[in-house]
Parts: C-alpha cells; structure tokens; sequence
C-alpha cells in the first residue's frame, strides 16, 4: 500500500510538470498585423488552427491551465477571447476575429525579464502587401519640388519594452512621446514631411524599421531611445552612427542579396558578371550615406549640447541595427539615462519632451539648410544662413560649429586671413 502511495505522488508529480500554465495574456495592434502574447510556465505544445463562420483562430494547448489569468478585451483583428476545455487535458483559447486572419506563431525561451512565451502573430487575410507607407505630398505653391522626408523611429515597443527607468518608467513610453512631438514639430516646418516608422503601442522589427524609411524614400532616418547603465550617475544624451567595420560587414550582405544589388541601381537586374559593379554602386551610394549621417549626426549633436549635458563630447559609433541602411542618412539619439532618476523625472515630463523634439529638430534643419537635397522646396527656399560674431570666438571655431570648411567660410565672407570683429555678420556658405 505504501509503495503504491509513492508511486501515486510521483506520477501526480510527474503530470503537474509537464503541464503549462498560462501566467498571462497581452494583446497588441500595429498597422500590419495583431499580435498576441501568452506568458507560459513552460515550452508549450500546442496547435493552432482556423475556423469560419464566424471567423475564429483556436489555440489547442496540451495539458493547459489559465485559472488565473483574465482574458483581454478585444483590439486590432481580435474582438474578444474566450476559454474552454474540449478534453483530453487540453487548454482551448478561441479568438473571435473581425475579418479573415492567416495567422503565425512561434515560442520564445525565456530572456530577462520574460519567461517562457507563446507569441501569435495574426494578418489581415487579403493583405498580400504590407500595408502602405506614408509618403511626403509636394508643397502646395510648387508641383516640381518636393519636401524633405524625416523618418522618426521610436524604438522598442509593444512586447519589448526598452530600458526600465528606477520609477518604473518605460523606455517604449517615452521614446514615442517624443517622436510624436518631434513629428508634429517637422510637419510644421516648411519643406519637412515627417514619417514616424511607429506610431503606437506595437514592435516593428529591426530590419523593418530602415527599410520603411528606404520604401518612402525618407531623406534622413533618426531612431529615437533612452540610454540605461548599472550606475544611476550616468546622464547625458548621445548620437550614434553605425561603425565602418559594421558598414562593411552590411555591406558585404547586401551583396549578397541579388533583390539588394538590383534595389541598389533602380532596378536593373545584375547577374553574375555585374559583381564588381554592384560593389562599386553600394560602395559609392554607403560612402556617401555614412558621410552624410556623420555631418547630420554632428549637428543633432551639437544642438542637444545647446540643451545641456551630452554623455560624450562627439557623435560616437556603435553596431545598432536599425542604422544599416546603405543609402538612407542614419543616426541613433539617446535621449538620456532613462536609469538616471533625475533625467527619467525629465523624460516623463512633456515640457522636457518638446525641448529634446526641438533641439533634435535645430539639428536637422541646419543639416538640410546646409545642404538642401536638389529639387526640394528647401533647395529652392532656403534663405542663406548667417552668424553674428561673439566675444572670443574665432573663425575656425564658428567653421567648426556649422560643420563647413575654413576655407569655405573664408570665401563666402571675401576674406583673406581669419579675423573677425564682435558683431560681424557672417554668411554661412551651403557646403564646403
């Protein structure tokens, strides 16, 4: 009898194990597909299947439990979910649709600070294409010239939350707080078009994030976040370009794509014996892509000194993914330490979020003014650019801060040496 009581609790034991218990549910919308998460105690095995009439999505999972756990209400292509158990040990979810779904799942090992998940991916049946991307419409008082597009890119977002700040404060919350004033500040500027790449509470992945920007064809992609570090001290914003060892690397993958190298010409189809010429169009197109972000970058840079503190005195290089783009300008801002208790106190606050919006924008509007892209209202409209001359300052200094050469300057003010007077106006020249 006593063997049999052993044996009883060991089997008992064995079944709690391997079943799966679902600790929580989310639901996200985005613009091409709902998504739904499941937190679950253990890798699940489970089955996924459709039903019409009305249209449903059920989620079969052996040996499931979700007692705990209230069901969200419904968003995106998902009105509502509901539970049952149809035998066998097994957890059904039902998800009542609003249209036609094909629908993809995959699990995820556990990872910081999540554990196991079942993650549900639902699309819009008859959307073959995703969907379209905003495009920059011309100035009203010209057909021929366009406007420039600023892509904005909040990072992180729905399943991945970014940086925690000590408060608890999300990276994904304020990141998008401050895309969206920088957008809004961009449309009201004349010649911008902005194009936020996220504009909502959902993930966009990586490579996604630069190739909507290269589909609008955007002028300059600047991907916003909120640094974090072990020591609460940290503080200071930063902007990052990608590194030339990573722009080799891409560079080498995109080359290896042949839908890349044909992308790369407008089209034009490249076999093998167009090799060397396809690497001398990315090398021209990421030579002058990775000079631009440089210039543009230095400027975002200087414009959020103005603001206060920068971590770092230059613009710094790192390998994020997000700037891989081969023909797209492209930079990365840290906002702040979002891990800083006194900078995530700022970040929350909305005052503070239209000054990083505005010193952001200072930058990138003196980039454009600078070097207006041809046929862009800018490149017609842009009036010249000037510098009142202070105490002290010198005119490889005033060169060095608008990012043009001594020469240049020189030339475009009729000088000979480099002398200055206080209350000097000079003429910023366009390029160098």
């Amino acid at each position: 009898m006593r063997v049999a009581l052993i044996l009883l609790m060991l089997l008992t034991q064995t079944g709690l194990a391997a079943g799966v218990e679902v600790r929580g549910v989310r639901v996200w919308a985005g613009p091409e597909y709902t998504r739904a998460v499941f937190d679950v105690s253990a890798k699940a095995d489970y089955k996924l299947f459709s039903l019409e009439g009305p249209d449903r999505l059920v989620l079969d999972i052996d040996k499931g439990d979700i007692t705990k756990v209230a069901l969200p209400a419904g968003t995106g292509l998902v009105k509502g979910m509901r539970s049952g158990r149809p035998g066998d040990g097994q957890l059904r979810l039902v998800f009542d649709l609003s249209e036609k779904a094909r629908a993809k799942s995959f699990l995820l090992a556990p990872a910081e600070n999540y554990g196991h998940r079942l993650v549900v991916d639902l699309y819009p049946e008859l959307s073959s294409k995703p969907a379209p991307v905003l495009r920059a419409d011309n100035p009203p008082d010209s057909k021929d010239l366009r406007k420039v597009i600023v892509a904005i890119d909040a990072g992180h977002g729905g399943e991945d939350p970014g940086a925690l700040g000590a408060s608890g404060t999300r990276e994904k919350d304020v990141v998008l707080a401050i895309s969206r004033a920088l957008a809004k500040q961009v449309n009201a500027e004349p010649g911008m078009q902005a194009l936020l790449i996220r504009d909502g509470d959902y993930y966009v992945a990586h490579r996604q994030r630069f190739m909507k920007a290269r589909e609008a064809k955007a002028d300059i992609f600047i991907s916003i976040h909120a640094d974090a570090f072990h020591k609460q001290t940290a503080n200071g914003s930063s902007v990052f370009i990608l590194s030339p060892t990573t722009a080799s690397n891409e560079a080498a993958s995109w080359l290896a794509e042949r839908e890349n190298r044909s992308d790369l010409v407008g089209g034009v189809s490249l076999d093998s014996r167009d090799d060397t010429l396809a690497a001398v169009l990315l090398d021209l197109s990421q030579g002058a892509t990775m000079e631009a972000s440089s210039e543009a970058a230095g400027r975002v840079h200087a414009s959020l000194k103005r603001l206060g503190k920068t971590h770092k005195n230059q613009v710094e290089k790192a390998n994020f993914y997000v700037l891989r783009s081969p023909d797209v300008p492209s930079m990365l801002v840290e906002t702040a330490f979002i891990s800083n208790p006194t900078e995530e106190r700022r970040l929350k606050d909305p005052k503070h979020q239209q000054a990083l919006a505005s010193a952001i924008l200072d930058g990138v509007r003196d980039y454009f003014h600078s070097r207006p892209p041809p046929g862009t209202w800018i490149a017609a409209h842009a009036q010249p650019r000037s510098h009142i001359v202070s105490s002290g300052e010198t005119l490889s200094a005033i060169a060095e801060q608008h990012r043009v050469s001594l020469e240049s300057l020189r030339q475009a003010n009729a000088k000979r040496g480099d002398v200055v007077k206080v209350g000097e106006v000079l003429r910023i020249p366009t390029s160098s």
